[in-house]
């Protein structure tokens, strides 16, 4: 195996597909490392922890095709640090030479024979507008849980409606919907439960242009996306996602309306003060006020221009929630 590739392009590949790729070696070392596979003008890096799949193919300069698979972090960082221009990767007896310029190292392989096999889904294809899909990532996976222990709180529940796709997760503590109307994602009456973290990782994938397209398949047990070069498998979460229709209440008989930019300004510099307690909000008349406090340290109070119609009353929120909440919405808020 031995091919050329700029650096840019390289470093960016592998940091891509690193993303996948495990830190944790102690049951399959392979894991921590990347696949190399060059063929006739193109190199395919895949990094994988068997439950997450990143694969990118990037145009190169081939001398000679062939795999190798290689450690992850440090074939990154050594491709980071290398001189701008071209880098040259040749696998020799044993060891794995990258060179740019008059920097060379040398690398030891791992076993490509251990590598896992890939998941290849026969699933029909959907495609889509990947800003849309990446607008409601954007807004919903932010809600999801990170504790492993509830494992289905991890994943965002895509279901299929009359009007398209509904996406919804939580942690329990905060919850975000998102519809996409007229979407074609899903099946009639399928639904399905993406693991955050994969989802969160297509969000840093997709190109954030009007024309730049996703294809979907979603099996038994996995999903596959793809967008351009990049795609990316995960196999789904088992398990019944709580209801939490009954959540939503049918009315608000209480409404708030705020400037989007004077309540986050105001929310950042009041949480300041808020170590490990709430902002409370106190709602009434034509002012919204902002107030947190922390025993033996101190207050911060803010007003700014609001509206309110309803009952006068206070309400505390945890701040990164509230902050993390308003940072997906578009102004005014109400």
């Amino acid at each position: 195996m031995k091919f050329r590739c700029e650096r840019e392009i390289l470093a960016e590949a592998f940091t891509t597909a690193g993303r996948a790729a495990t830190g944790r070696t102690s049951t399959l070392p392979v894991l921590s490392g990347l696949r190399l596979d060059v063929t006739d003008g193109e190199l395919q890096v895949t990094g994988t922890d068997l439950e997450l799949t990143i694969q990118i193919g990037v145009p190169v300069h081939t001398d000679q095709a062939g795999s190798a698979v290689v450690p992850a972090r440090l074939v990154a960082d050594i491709v980071r640090a290398l001189p701008a221009g071209a880098v040259e990767v040749e696998l020799g007896d044993e060891v794995l030479v990258i060179s740019a310029g008059r920097s060379e190292f040398t690398v030891r392989p791992l076993s490509v024979s251990d590598y896992p096999a890939q998941i290849v889904s026969d699933a029909q294809p959907v495609t889509l507008s990947a800003k849309q899909v990446s607008s409601a990532l954007r807004q919903v996976v932010r809600a999801a849980s990170s504790d492993d222990a509830r494992a289905v709180l991890t994943g965002v529940q895509l279901t299929s409606n009359d009007d398209g796709v509904k996406l919804v997760a939580t942690d329990s503590y905060r919850l975000a919907v998102r519809d996409l109307p007229q979407s074609s994602m899903l099946a009639a009456g399928q639904h399905v439960l993406v693991p955050s973290r994969a989802l969160a990782e297509l969000q840093r994938i997709l190109p954030d242009t009007e024309t730049a397209e996703l294809t979907v398949r979603f099996g038994a047990r996995e999903a596959v996306f793809e967008s351009g070069d990049v795609r990316l498998t995960t196999r789904l979460i088992e398990g019944d996602y709580p209801n939490v229709q009954n959540l939503l209440p049918s009315s608000y008989p209480n409404l708030l309306t705020v400037g989007r930019e004077s309540l986050l300004e105001a929310l950042r510099r009041v949480k300041i003060l808020a170590q490990d307690t709430p902002v409370k909000l106190h709602l009434g008349g034509d002012t919204l006020k902002l107030e947190a406090t922390t025993q033996d340290v101190g207050k911060a109070d803010e007003e700014i221009d609001a509206s309110y119609e309803g009952t006068p009353m206070v309400v505390a929120f945890n701040p990164e929630y509230l902050l993390s909440g308003i940072d997906v919405t578009a102004g005014p808020l109400s």
